[in-house]
């Protein structure tokens, strides 16, 4: 091998080997850039998540612009390193060289796999660095929307939860009067002779009252007696306003 063509090889190489440095340098730095990113976004969240303005993830912010100064340095690094990768390949196949000089073939393939895990590395990094962005940037417009939400509908949830205390209320106490009525069902026939059992009582709700009746619907043409039950003393009707009537017919 002719002296001038062992020295561009070895030109080429000293090249390569000087962008694999700067490349392994940037890399170091992007990724470090990208787990500071996400630390500060989640730190400034916790601290203000009541707005959106002031996360870090917005465009134009300081980290974005760096982000994007970097990533264009290392695609320039990387396509230098390519051209590099490119001329060796060429010289191994060029006339004069040994096609099958084992040193150089195993040179140049280590310098391609550097490159490739290089590549891989930066694609990789530049992803979850976006990810990381795009994510952040959606829990702000969210945390943004809810706290909207809540400063101008405040009262509106406020009758919104009244209104459900009160539904589950109503339910509650009509499983109870159900479970009442189903164990009076069961007891009545029992009875000799028969009774007619009928439950009256009041319910208030928003200030309207109304009236409703329970019975077994067996009615029997007897003496009607009525029984009045303190809703103090019989927990079962403790949600109902006022004294309930039991009217036995006999």
């Amino acid at each position: 091998m002719a002296a001038g063509t062992s020295n561009y090889w070895e030109d080429l190489r000293k090249q390569a080997r000087q962008l694999e440095n700067e490349l392994d340098l940037k890399l170091v730095s992007f990724s470090k850039l990208c787990t500071s990113y996400s630390h500060s976004s989640a730190r400034d969240g916790r601290r203000d998540r009541y707005s959106s303005d002031t996360t870090p993830l917005l465009n134009g912010s300081s980290q974005d612009r760096m982000f994007e100064t970097m990533a264009i340095e290392i695609e320039q690094l990387l396509a230098r390193l390519t051209g590099v990768n490119d001329k060796m390949a060429e010289y191994t196949n060029s006339a004069g060289v040994p096609s099958l000089n084992a040193a150089l073939m195993h040179t140049l393939q280590r310098h391609r796999d550097i490159l490739q895990d290089y590549t891989h590395e930066f694609h990789k990094t530049k992803a979850n660095f976006v990810a990381i962005r795009e994510r952040e940037n959606l829990m702000g417009s969210v945390r943004k929307d809810i706290e909207s939400y809540k400063s101008g509908s405040g009262v509106n949830n406020r009758r919104t939860e009244l209104f459900l205390k009160e539904h589950d209320h109503l339910r509650n106490s009509d499983r109870l009067i159900e479970e009442t009525i189903r164990v009076l069902r069961n007891l009545v026939p029992q009875l000799d002779p028969p009774w007619f059992v009928c439950f009256y009582f009041w319910v208030t709700h928003e200030g309207n009252e109304s009236k409703h009746c329970y019975g077994n619907k067996r009615k029997y043409d007897f003496t009607e007696r009525n029984v009045e039950i303190n809703s103090q003393q019989n927990e079962h009707f403790g949600h109902f306003r006022g004294k309930k009537k039991m009217r036995w017919s006999k």
